[in-house]
């Protein structure tokens, strides 16, 4: 057998298994809970004046670590020829180091579990979330900070002992990060492997039904899994397995495994959406350019906050943090606080047969090239609440969905260690085979197995669409 559709039936298989050798999905809750309770977490907002470590840059250009390693805080001037606002200018994260978010895996009983963690990162609006085996920026895992090396990184750094079933870089939060991108790996071992208190062996499939619930599972253990490819098959091969196969699921679940293993049947060919993609790279510009954070227009220092005079997007505040079981027990940092929680969103329509997932090419100031593929919907700065509807293609269409059409909702927090209490809605919104708005010319139909054939490639989804992927069960 090919070995790539030996790992792509690994995956399935394991996305396909509800439940896995040692601990049932529900029982995870209880765990963390009790997770929760043995670990002391306390985190606190200060003024900027009593960061130790970090500091602002004479005149207040940055706000940086003083070993110059981590992050900064950076302004920027962004000029562009795309949507309504032709310039604009703000703080963003500047971290050019990429890190480590990765997975060890391991077959028991022929399924494959992923080694997953229960973390605490300062910005978690509810302390602990299951995060990937290694999730460890390249100050981290080099000690900068004084700190134990963190666990289980041998298994990354020495290839010899595994096998390396996905690597891919994928961006962060582009209207956050600047150009910012982590390297996403999933390694199989057949090691024992001495499995510490904070971690649990899970199915796909257990991680797939925990999404369900809110905040339980971060984002970077969502970004990792949208990666995963299950392999391409013909319609009649489908149809075949699904002849012998005994297991039931859902008409919607059964429509999700479809769009994500058909390749025939789609709107618009693989070289077809890359053309349509590429043209619109060619046709948009964004040239960003750093500033003083003290020059940004409409923005405000002060002792505890970098903020927007109007308090809307975003701010910049101090805090110092104390988790018992991190590497460090106690530091201080910058993190970003939103104004309030965003909504994301894919429109979902079947097409000859196979769902289709209306997607849109975005611009934001920090992406590496230009344009992403972004859901249907997304707003998070939570300007969907205000008078901005007609504004927002595809937006009166989420939120007015009857409650029969939606497949996903609900709340999921952004990254923790960067975003102090960040989250934002998640839908998955099904429309009827007769839905004929306009689609604008930035919008396009994909099949799932579409998108998981541009995750295997740098800079084509972002962050937002990723999320909403790694919710798409199956069972």
């Amino acid at each position: 057998m090919n070995n790539n559709i030996e790992k792509n039936l690994r995956f399935l298989k394991s996305a396909l298994t509800e439940e896995g050798s040692f601990i049932t999905t529900a029982e995870v809750i209880n765990w963390l809970n009790k997770r929760n309770q043995t670990t002391d977490v306390k985190i606190t907002k200060i003024k900027f004046k009593d960061l130790v470590g970090w500091s602002f840059s004479e005149g207040n250009h940055s706000l940086k670590h003083n070993s110059g390693n981590f992050f900064s805080i950076e302004g920027i001037k962004v000029e562009t020829n795309y949507g309504n606002l032709s310039e604009w200018e703000q703080p963003i994260i500047n971290q050019p180091e990429i890190g480590y978010l990765g997975f060890i895996t391991k077959e028991f009983n022929g399924i494959l579990h992923f080694l997953i963690q229960a973390k605490i990162e300062p910005g978690n609006v509810n302390n602990v979330q299951l995060s990937p085996t290694l999730q460890a920026t390249r100050s981290n895992y080099s000690q900068v900070h004084k700190g134990k090396v963190p666990r289980y990184l041998e298994y990354f750094k020495e290839r010899s002992r595994c096998e390396v079933l996905l690597d891919q870089l994928q961006s962060e939060q582009g209207a956050r990060f600047l150009k910012k991108r982590n390297r996403n790996i999933i390694i199989q071992t057949e090691e024992d492997i001495d499995v510490h208190e904070d971690f649990i062996w899970l199915t796909l499939g257990q991680i797939k039904k925990l999404i369900q619930r809110d905040n339980l599972v971060n984002m970077d253990t969502r970004t990792v899994i949208s990666g995963i490819p299950f392999g391409s098959f013909s319609s009649s091969t489908i149809d075949f397995f699904r002849a012998i196969d005994k297991n039931k699921i859902s008409p919607t679940n059964e429509a999700m495994l479809d769009s994500a293993l058909k390749n025939d049947n789609f709107l618009m060919s693989i070289d077809e959406i890359i053309a349509w993609f590429t043209e619109l790279k060619c046709k948009f510009d964004l040239n960003v350019s750093k500033i003083s954070l003290a020059d940004i227009d409409d923005w405000q220092i002060d002792n505890y906050e970098i903020r927007h005079k109007d308090n809307k997007y975003f701010k910049v505040i101090a805090v110092q943090v104390e988790i018992s079981n991190r590497e460090v027990s106690k530091w201080m940092q910058p993190l970003v606080e939103p104004a309030q929680e965003g909504l994301i969103a894919f429109v979902i329509k079947k097409i000859n047969g196979v769902y289709h997932f209306l997607v849109q090419a975005k611009l934001e100031s920090g992406n590496f090239d230009v344009l992403e593929m972004a859901p249907t919907v997304q707003c998070l700065t939570g300007n969907y609440r205000q008078s901005t509807k007609d504004a927002l293609p595809f937006l009166k269409i989420v939120l007015n969905a009857l409650p029969e059409n939606i497949i996903f909702d609900t709340l999921q927090a952004e990254e923790g260690g960067r975003f102090y209490h960040e989250q934002n809605r998640n839908l998955l919104v099904k429309v009827d085979d007769d839905f004929n708005e306009p689609i604008p010319d930035n919008y396009c139909w994909i099949t799932l197995n579409q998108l998981h054939s541009f995750l295997k490639y740098n800079n084509y989804l972002n962050i937002q669409a990723r999320s909403l992927i790694s919710a798409i069960s199956f069972t």
